[in-house]
């Protein structure tokens, strides 16, 4: 298999994406093919991965993909041999797929990263990268949400996030295993699907009302090129132990975005008003500060940028 650069530091290196045929991980797999990563691992269960976000990649000797669930953790220590670098991406990451399904979503977020952290350690992988959520959090005590607040999570999904944040920890620091912890908040792009932008786009363009559950919230977005640039960086930053927030530090009103969607798709559906779900987090916000300054990464001027560029996608 070629081997390329770590465009980090120049060292040749093999690394594994847990979930890396999702919507954020197939983003990772694309920033990790151009900068030449010697040999890419993907592990997906394809339950909400798809081997089609990985197309660009077909023939590519570089990158191999291996169907395989990290709930089952006998084959991962094989599959991590030789692994400088482990992100790990997959889980449940739809909050009311995990609230409906509360054993799958313990097992694939709390048991399969438990399953990660064991098999990076026994087989020497330097660093973990865990992507984690704001909804630790619950609901928040004041905006912005800055790392100090408490973990309070307000649904399963939240918790069993929280539990992965807790078993990096203590693999850093009972065992020696680097783990860099992201809380990612509502990340938007290309290939996501069941999540409130492609839904209200893809009802846009089909001249379908809009959905709205509440009406009141307040959701910091954040475009998947901003995550995967934060993950890569993440890789070698000196965050062991400081879970770091990544989002624009901007909150958009839920109505704000169903206005927006029907302006960018030209659309002349209508909002139709629904019941809050209790197990969703009402108002999120996040504080930056350590994004910037830990990862020195700068989030545009406007959240929702990207939604032009996706109305031809859904």
């Amino acid at each position: 298999m070629p081997q390329g650069q770590n465009v980090a530091d120049g060292e040749t290196m093999k690394v594994v994406v847990t979930g890396g045929a999702g919507f954020i991980g197939s983003h990772l797999i694309d920033r990790l093919a151009r900068d030449q990563v010697g040999e890419i691992l993907v592990l997906d269960n394809l339950f909400r991965g798809r081997p089609e976000n990985l197309a660009a990649h077909q023939g590519n000797p570089q990158i191999q993909l291996v169907e395989h669930d990290i709930r089952d953790g006998d084959a991962l220590r094989s599959h991590f041999d030789g692994a400088d670098t482990v992100y790990h991406l997959a889980a449940q990451s739809n909050v009311m797929g995990a609230v409906t399904d509360v054993g799958y979503s313990f097992g694939a977020n709390v048991v399969g990263t438990f399953n990660v952290l064991q098999a990076a350690q026994a087989a020497g992988v330097r660093r973990v990268v865990f992507t984690s959520s704001r909804e630790v959090y619950g609901e928040a005590q004041n905006l912005p949400v800055g790392e100090e607040h408490p973990l309070n999570a307000k649904n399963t999904y939240g918790a069993s996030k929280a539990a992965g944040e807790l078993y990096a920890k203590v693999f850093h620091t009972t065992f020696g295993l680097e783990t860099a912890v992201l809380r990612l908040a509502n990340v938007y792009g290309s290939r996501d699907f069941g999540r409130v932008i492609p839904l209200w786009l893809t009802a846009a363009r089909e001249g379908r009302d809009l959905v709205v559950f509440g009406g009141e919230q307040l959701i910091d977005f954040v475009w998947v090129d901003q995550v995967v640039e934060a993950l890569i960086r993440a890789s070698t930053a000196d965050i062991i132990g400081t879970p770091i927030n990544v989002g624009s530090g901007q909150g958009t009103s839920i109505l704000d975005l169903a206005q927006r969607i029907l302006a960018v798709s030209n659309a002349t559906s209508k909002l139709d008003r629904q019941p809050a779900r209790s197990a969703e987090v009402a108002k999120f916000e996040a504080k930056i500060d350590l994004m910037r300054s830990l990862l020195r990464l700068e989030p545009p001027t406007d959240p929702l940028f990207g939604l032009e560029q996706l109305v031809g996608h859904y």
